[in-house]
């Protein structure tokens, strides 16, 4: 956990775990893999619960198909909930429209990802999901800085110039003392759909031996499957196992391995 800075807290429940999913570049399905992780975890039976960090760029809403505006009291914010009661705060929630722009500056954005974290009545969560933009600007500082992390996940895809990128992630998360709980490469190949063979679309897989070389877990790839895409685009996602029964379970089970559950 980061030191020297002071953490914040949530007087409306108990934070159990918050786990932020990190990024060097965007486009690699980074708040895809915050929702399939979240997805795996509340099937497991657990309580959990998404931050969305990405307060320009928000995506989860769209995910979990969430288009009702989030309610208050006079003294909290309340988180909308998903088909399967995973709890959601987002910009998105608050937006007249889903696709009206957010046009923040740093200062007032990382107000707000405080303002999610300690004035949104939470109640008790095993695990909090922590969304991040890409890269290691403002937002991820300020995640970092504040929030009482107990790891991250980083998110790759197959590229090399994308390993180079989340090199620059993983080497933040280290200088600010916060734990690599692994890395996850999305898009990792497709199946072809006649003779079964696995494609590299992105090129050569580099995720395992870059996890290797830094000497942190890597927790798995996951394919291109359109159907999963569709369920995505269709705000369905919590019924990816559905249709593939072990898409997330190899890559859920090392994660709930990789730390002691408290």
């Amino acid at each position: 956990m980061t030191q020297g800075f002071e953490k914040l807290s949530n007087k409306y429940g108990n934070i159990k775990n918050v786990i932020a999913i990190m990024s060097g570049k965007g486009g690699v399905g980074k708040s895809s893999v915050t929702a399939l992780t979240a997805v795996f975890l509340r099937q497991k039976g657990y309580k959990v619960a998404i931050l969305d960090a990405d307060v320009t760029g928000p995506s989860i809403p769209k995910l979990f198909g969430l288009r009702d505006k989030a309610r208050g009291t006079e003294t909290a914010i309340l988180p909308s909930e998903t088909a399967t009661g995973i709890k959601v705060m987002s910009t998105n929630l608050l937006l007249d429209a889903e696709d009206q722009p957010v046009i923040w500056r740093g200062p007032i954005i990382a107000g707000v990802i405080k303002q999610f974290y300690e004035d949104v009545m939470w109640g008790d969560v095993d695990f909090m999901l922590v969304d991040l933009p890409p890269g290691t600007g403002d937002v991820p500082l300020t995640v970092m800085q504040s929030l009482p992390l107990d790891g991250i996940i980083v998110v790759s895809s197959p590229q090399q110039l994308v390993d180079m990128i989340v090199k620059k992630a993983i080497h933040m998360a280290q200088d600010m003392n916060v734990p690599i709980l692994g890395i996850v490469e999305n898009m990792s190949y497709i199946r072809c759909p006649k003779c079964g063979e696995e494609i590299s679309l992105f090129g050569k897989s580099t995720a395992s031996q870059t996890a290797n070389n830094m000497g942190i877990p890597f927790l798995g790839g996951l394919p291109i499957l359109p159907d999963v895409a569709e369920l995505s685009d269709e705000g369905r996602i919590e019924l990816v196992n559905n249709i593939h029964t072990d898409f997330f379970e190899e890559i859920g089970d090392k994660l709930i391995k990789s730390f002691d559950i408290k």
